[in-house]
């Protein structure tokens, strides 16, 4: 007999959430906006991102409780407000930007043991990505144990995660420098705010803020292994208030201790560079021991959803029905197993040459952001064709749909472009997935959309070819 498959709490979601978001990149965060932006225009670039993506979490838990029967929101709200292949094309981006995002995990866990270890180097020679293999099977066979014995184990990962960051937060108030903190606050020439000089350091740092808040959607794509739909909207709410915290005091206080051109000059993770300076080398061993633990969460808690979103995909019925296989605790076996294989290849790529692994890692980079795009569309479409109107959610419907555009904009034309390469071939999948089922593959719309893809998918390769777009300079 099976095994009913046991729910995932309040508290576990959270976790999965708040793991799943805080990787490495808030230990470097106030370095790579450093260099293009001093403290005055980076708390503006973080509030605005902070506010977007907040009203994108709204969106979310709107969605969830207008729609409970939906489940991994973040491909099928798409789906509900654009059809079959638009869905397609967000749980593809999704889970694309998600595998690839593990691959780089694995090299930062072993690069980050390298601090200790010199023998792992950057975590992309030999034995690092032995020890990668060995923490992703790991994991993989640790998630195949059901969602709700992985959620505990992510429960203990974040509790870990969160002490040297509470420890660098706490250091950071009592050595706060209020001197320090004012000193070229907006980083213009004559020291005060001007809007011209103001503005391209706001962009620049939205840029670097944006990637650090993919994930908030956690909670909603474990929806329906959740104990119900009310936890899933309380559970993102909370993480993202509890992520925005951790990225505000993290980055912003970095600034009370340290000049924005030392911050700037720091090595990875700068995090440790600005402990050190305060507390001395053990402040810096601190760190680093927390940067490995935070990568390993957030692996382990996207290897859950890399295989989660690819299960839910195939049970909308627009990818293949192989990915619906569950095991006796009701993990998604084959999703998982195709997930993980392909992290495990790219792991190996990396030691004969890094070309493919980059070109993914480029493709994947901007494809996380298409998905959102098209959900905030989806909320903003479904909110005005509701019959009693609500002009609120409207309105954040529009101004989220017009957030995330700015940020698909801030991005750049040609990652855009290039992502097509990755969703050209996908359409065979999708028609696979479909005439598997019986369905319709297109109506009209999609087929016209799905010409266009492929059309920039072929043009994209060409341009490649004769040198018009260089991935390497991007």
């Amino acid at each position: 007999m099976e095994k009913e498959e046991k729910k995932v709490g309040l508290l576990g979601l959270i976790a999965l959430t708040v793991t799943s978001v805080v990787g490495g990149g808030v230990f470097n965060l106030m370095s790579d906006m450093a260099k293009n932006a001093s403290v005055g225009p980076i708390i503006i670039a973080l509030l605005i991102s902070g506010l977007g993506m907040g009203m994108f979490v709204m969106c979310l838990n709107q969605l969830t409780t207008r729609f409970p029967e939906l489940n991994a929101g973040i491909y099928s709200f798409a789906q509900k407000g654009f059809g079959n292949f638009v869905g397609f094309v967000s749980a593809l981006g999704y889970w694309a930007s998600i595998f690839i995002g593990n691959v780089a995990f694995g090299c930062l866990v072993f690069s980050a043991l390298g601090y200790f270890f010199p023998i792992f180097g950057d975590g992309q020679n030999v034995y690092g990505v032995i020890g990668a293999t060995v923490v992703l099977w790991l994991m993989h066979f640790l998630i195949l144990r059901g969602s709700d014995f992985a959620s505990k184990i992510n429960g203990f990962i974040t509790v870990a995660k969160m002490v040297p960051l509470g420890i660098f937060v706490l250091t950071m108030i009592i050595a706060f420098k209020y001197n320090m903190f004012t000193a070229d606050f907006w980083g213009t020439v004559s020291g005060n705010f001007e809007w011209g000089q103001v503005l391209p350091q706001i962009r620049k740092a939205m840029v670097s803020v944006v990637w650090v808040f993919v994930g908030v959607e956690g909670a909603v794509v474990y929806s329906a292994r959740a104990k119900s739909k009310k936890i899933v909207a309380k559970a993102t709410v909370l993480a993202f208030a509890i992520i925005t915290s951790i990225y505000l005091l993290c980055t912003v206080l970095s600034f009370a201790v340290m000049s924005r051109s030392n911050i700037a000059k720091l090595d990875k993770p700068a995090m440790a560079g600005v402990m050190e300076s305060v507390v001395g080398p053990w402040g810096a061993i601190l760190i680093n021991i927390g940067v490995v633990i935070s990568v390993l969460g957030a692996w382990f808690a996207c290897t859950m959803f890399s295989g989660e979103i690819l299960f839910q995909a195939a049970e909308g019925q627009i990818f293949p029905k192989i990915f619906t296989h569950t095991n006796k605790h009701g993990a998604p076996s084959y999703a998982l197993l195709l997930s993980d294989g392909l992290v495990q290849f790219f792991l190996l790529s990396l030691l004969f040459s890094k070309s493919a692994y980059n070109l993914m890692a480029l493709l994947a980079s901007s494809t996380m952001l298409v998905p959102y795009f098209f959900v905030s569309l989806s909320f903003f479409k479904l909110s005005v064709q509701e019959k009693t109107k609500n002009v609120g959610h409207i309105i954040m419907g529009a101004l989220t749909t017009i957030y995330m555009g700015l940020v698909l904009y801030l991005s750049g034309f040609n990652y855009l472009f290039v992502t097509t390469l990755l969703f050209t071939p996908g359409i065979l999948v999708y028609i696979w997935a479909r005439k598997e089922n019986k369905l319709k593959v297109f109506n009209k719309p999609e087929a016209v959309g799905a010409i266009l893809l492929a059309i920039c998918g072929i043009l994209c390769v060409v341009f490649m070819a004769t040198g018009t777009i260089d991935i390497t300079q991007m």
